[in-house]
């Protein structure tokens, strides 16, 4: 989502993952599409959330201990006015309230890496409590 981001016309775009591969990803993805991206490899959630305008989380419930870590993390990020937008494809944690979905989309993929070909893929943004 960073790339959509920069292209969007973002003036400044920071990715964040703690997986090692993950900056290499972004650093590629970003010269294939003639963007720039700073990358912050370390884990977000122990910090408040940083100081910008629109806040892109994505693929954060597929297991339990996370999910319970980055729900009131982005509630704090949306109380202090960040605009919180969340992309997921349907993982086991995502919670059944407190989010608004906003678009979805059937996105092709592997089935080594799911266990279909097409998932539906949502974007949604955080109900107001």
């Amino acid at each position: 989502m960073a790339i959509a981001a920069s292209l969007a016309g973002a003036s400044a775009v920071t990715a964040a993952d703690i997986d090692p591969f993950a900056e290499a990803a972004v650093g590629m993805n970003a010269r294939a599409n003639g963007v720039r991206i700073a990358f912050v490899g370390r884990d977000l959630l122990d910090d408040e959330a940083p100081d910008v305008d629109v806040l892109l989380v994505a693929d954060t419930w597929y297991e339990s201990p996370l999910a319970e870590r980055v729900m009131p993390w982005m509630r704090a990020a949306h109380a202090r006015g960040i605009r919180v937008l969340v992309g997921d494809p349907g993982r086991r944690y995502l919670p059944a309230s407190g989010l608004l979905e906003l678009a979805s989309y059937e996105v092709q993929t592997t089935t080594r890496l799911e266990d279909r070909a097409v998932v539906q893929a949502r974007v949604f943004t955080l109900a107001d409590e």
